[in-house]
């Protein structure tokens, strides 16, 4: 069982504003209005006091909206990008697929798909998305987590917004979308996805990873 031993993690926006706590519904419900990551909602959010049009601004301000008119569209095309380290212990393999034949082709998809496989090598990301995580893995994280608050003597109060941090922080470590980008920890995989579908004007999405390093048992053994 993993150790949950993440520092408290409280966006500064959410200090901003007197404005009841934002609820996982609210957050879905942007995504699903904008096409932006859940974590990106949820500093909009935070950032507009629990406006939701004043999100929606805010997260085209950034260009993290917009999405949404790709959101049905179905990318078929796209590329298997490989990466093996230069001492032939590390290796991945990461599907990222598009709409057109033109975009997998252009340079700029090739080299994000490149620095996906590069950031998945070095980070070690075990999920493309949140909503990736099985559902019993994020009970159990969790779980751990309210468990160690208690432990430490946190008031009952804060515990559910000391949970959510950490596991903030968790998905932070552990899910590729939103780990911070290894070339520009100021910006997240997603916000780097989001760029290039902007770019591009097609859907971008990472299909799927695999990596495999020299000792590491794998789960099927």
């Amino acid at each position: 069982m993993r150790n949950c031993q993440f520092q408290d993690v409280t966006p500064r926006t959410l200090r901003r504003c007197e404005v009841a706590e934002i609820t996982v519904e609210e957050i879905k419900k942007l995504r699903e209005m904008t096409g932006a990551g859940m974590m990106d909602c949820k500093k909009a959010l935070a950032e507009a006091c629990g406006d939701t049009q004043k999100a929606i601004e805010i997260l085209r301000t950034k260009g993290l909206a917009g999405i949404e008119k790709r959101a049905g569209r179905e990318a078929k095309e796209g590329i298997v990008d490989a990466y093996i380290h230069a001492t032939g212990k590390v290796g991945v393999l990461v599907e990222v697929d598009c709409e057109t034949d033109f975009v997998a082709r252009s340079e700029d998809f090739k080299s994000f798909a490149h620095d996906v496989a590069l950031q998945v090598a070095a980070a070690k990301p075990e999920f493309v998305s949140r909503e990736a995580v099985p559902e019993d893995v994020t009970k159990r994280e969790m779980a751990i987590c309210e468990a160690q608050a208690k432990e430490e003597g946190k008031p009952e109060n804060v515990i559910p917004r000391i949970v959510e941090g950490r596991m903030d922080k968790f998905y932070e470590t552990f899910v590729l979308l939103e780990q911070p980008f290894i070339k520009d920890p100021d910006v997240t995989i997603e916000q780097l996805l989001g760029g290039l579908a902007a770019k591009v004007g097609e859907k971008i999405e990472i299909r799927r990873f695999s990596r495999f390093e020299i000792g590491e048992v794998s789960a099927e053994e």
